[in-house]
């Protein structure tokens, strides 16, 4: 079963649960996430009212989709709505294999010149909104719907540049895993996550995990990072959600 692909106002307006229903997460103020990600955030979580970005990177260094999906993992695991809106390259088949629940995750890959009227209306219902930053959103825009996610209770996840996030998740370094001499299948990437923000969390934080690893985001020990080879610059890594024979979710 596929997320829901959201196409027009009404169909958002069906989607979107008012912000006076019943939480179906419990009310509780910070949604999980996976342990291995929790020193990265001030509150070991993802409190509700905060702005996490997530830095979209480098294309050659990437990672940015693969952090995305372990981020909303637990929360969705838990019972929270996520939506994603403007990554069209975010793939139902990888959410799925990371652990989000797919009955409750909305995708809106085109939003088009609506998209701050399409996330605003989506912060008022939905626990976690994951949002591209077009190129074009203003500073006050920015604003506004960090507020709206506060007042309401919202999860705002920004992915791309975006002054005065709460925190700023970005992956700076990555290696793949699994080639042999001339052959072998990318099985995982060793990736580096820093985070840096404002108040509680401003003063800067790096691990390194697998994305993705054996169905889970794992810390990588100190002697495993060793391992892991580089891919030689002839291979491509499809960036694509499902993961594909050659390459996985970039």
């Amino acid at each position: 079963m596929a997320g829901r692909m959201v196409v027009g106002s009404a169909a958002l307006a069906e989607l979107v649960r008012p912000a006076s229903a019943p939480d179906p997460a419990g009310g509780h103020r910070v949604l999980p996430v996976r342990p291995e990600l929790t020193g990265l955030l001030p509150h070991r979580g993802l409190r509700r009212g905060s702005t996490i970005a997530v830095g979209a990177g480098q294309p050659r260094r990437g990672g940015g989709t693969s952090l995305l999906l372990a981020l909303l993992a637990e929360a969705s695991r838990a019972g929270s709505w996520c939506a994603v809106v403007g990554v069209p390259t975010f793939g139902a088949g990888a959410a799925a294999e990371a652990g989000i629940a797919l009955d409750r995750l909305a995708l809106v890959p085109h939003p088009g010149p609506e998209w701050p009227t399409v996330v605003a209306a989506l912060i008022d219902g939905v626990d976690v909104v994951v949002a591209a930053v077009p190129a074009t959103v203003s500073a006050s825009v920015a604003d506004r719907l960090a507020a709206r996610a506060r007042q309401r209770g919202s999860v705002l996840v920004p992915y791309g540049r975006w002054d005065g996030a709460d925190v700023t998740l970005q992956v700076v370094r990555g290696v793949w895993e699994g080639l042999g001499p001339g052959r072998g299948r990318l099985r995982r990437r060793e990736v580096t996550v820093s985070a840096r923000g404002r108040g509680a969390a401003a003063r800067p934080k790096e691990i390194k995990v697998w994305l993705p690893g054996d169905e889970l985001t794992r810390v990588i020990p100190r002697a495993a990072g060793a391992a892991a080879r580089t891919i030689p610059p002839r291979l491509r890594v499809v960036p694509h959600g499902g993961t594909q024979r050659g390459g996985v979710p970039a």
